[in-house]
């Protein structure tokens, strides 16, 4: 078996790994390590694929805002807007809600029943208030994926598919990372490796003998509706302010998840008939729409740290070894910044435009060390 010789081993090639390893090509001779037999098959093949400034909590708001101006300049957003709707009996938690983020500087706006009937019609009378963000935009999640990739590869970084990693054993002069078996065997040596494993993090983190920070993976699950009236392409992202469900158009036909986290194991994540069921009884509670046809359901995993807050930067403990992981439902609207921030801490460089004023600290691994 050849061992290659690399600066930095970044282990996965979803929207992490690929964002990290093109912010850190330009400085560095890295890999990139792909389990499956192409890059963006999980999570990131999966998303619902919105950009919304107040998903992920204040915590992440920060880094979502600072990717907004990446994703716009390089045509990867499209207008679409946000509607969170509420009943009179949760209308102080919109209240708080529009207050807590137009705080942070969110463009958020008071509609009235009129104005929700315009962008949304059939809402149920009951759902009577509702805050409008018009600077909600959809993303073209494969095409900034490749946008990535294509930017690593350009400036030299080798990517390695079809190959899941066994081992990550430390060196005197940084680890050595093997995969696969057999005639797919192989093994890389470098100074530096990156978790960016997604729902895997814990497990390699454990292969390289590194304590696990509670890398949950949530199940995720989204149906696509063919309905009476069709869904209008204007539409905008729909939320209920409960967190219990959101429905966008797309392509004539309606996305629409039950915003469920349901806890699972790192896999290749499949819908349950109960979950399906669960986000076709919110949805008929929202509007006065006949479904005509269920024509696909799909699911992916969402994997959160503890303090549902991303993880990066090098372990306390570990030497070399880095994490690029727990970045939930918000890791491909934040890629841009994320990806910046981490290759930032990562090569010892200062702060520049886009993550300046982001606090480093807020996602350090040695919080875990220390809250033990």
């Amino acid at each position: 078996m050849t061992t290659e010789t690399f600066d930095i081993a970044v282990i996965g090639a979803g929207m992490a790994g690929a964002s990290l390893a093109a912010e850190l090509a330009p400085y560095a001779r890295v890999l990139v390590i792909e389990a499956e037999d192409a890059p963006g098959y999980h999570t990131t093949g999966r998303s619902a694929a919105f950009w919304e400034e107040t998903y992920g909590g204040p915590g992440v708001v920060p880094l979502t805002m600072a990717s907004g101006g990446y994703l716009r300049e390089h045509g990867f957003l499209s207008p679409r807007g946000a509607l969170s709707i509420a009943t009179a009996e949760d209308r102080h938690k919109l209240e708080a809600y529009a207050e807590s983020f137009g705080a942070m500087g969110i463009h958020i706006e008071w509609q009235s029943r009129a104005a929700m009937d315009a962008r949304v019609p059939g809402l149920r009378p009951e759902w009577a208030f509702a805050t409008w963000e018009p600077d909600c935009s959809d993303i073209d999640v494969a095409a900034l994926h490749q946008h990535y990739l294509a930017i690593g590869r350009r400036a030299g970084t080798v990517l390695r598919v079809r190959a899941r990693v066994s081992a990550v054993e430390r060196e005197a002069a940084g680890w050595r990372v093997v995969w696969g078996e057999g005639q797919g065997a192989g093994a890389a040596r470098a100074a530096i490796v990156v978790n960016a494993a997604g729902a895997w993090a814990d497990e390699v983190a454990a292969l390289a003998g590194a304590a696990p920070v509670g890398i949950l993976p949530l199940r995720r699950t989204i149906v696509q509706l063919r309905t009476d009236p069709e869904a209008l392409a204007d539409m905008p992202l729909t939320l209920g302010i409960n967190g219990d469900f959101y429905f966008k158009p797309q392509a004539g036909r309606l996305w629409l998840s039950p915003h469920d986290e349901i806890p699972d194991v790192p896999s290749d994540a499949a819908p349950e008939e109960l979950d399906v069921a669960v986000a076709i009884d919110r949805f008929e509670h929202v509007l006065d729409w006949r479904i005509a046809a269920l024509e696909r359901r799909w699911a992916g995993l969402r994997s959160f740290a503890p303090d549902r807050l991303p993880v990066y930067g090098f372990d306390p403990v570990r030497e070399g070894f880095f994490w690029f992981a727990g970045q939930g439902g918000f890791g491909i609207q934040t890629a841009p910044a994320a990806a910046r921030l981490a290759a930032q801490i990562l090569l010892g460089h200062p702060d520049d435009a886009m993550t300046a004023g982001i606090d480093r600290a807020c996602y350090a691994p040695s919080r875990f060390a220390m809250a033990a």
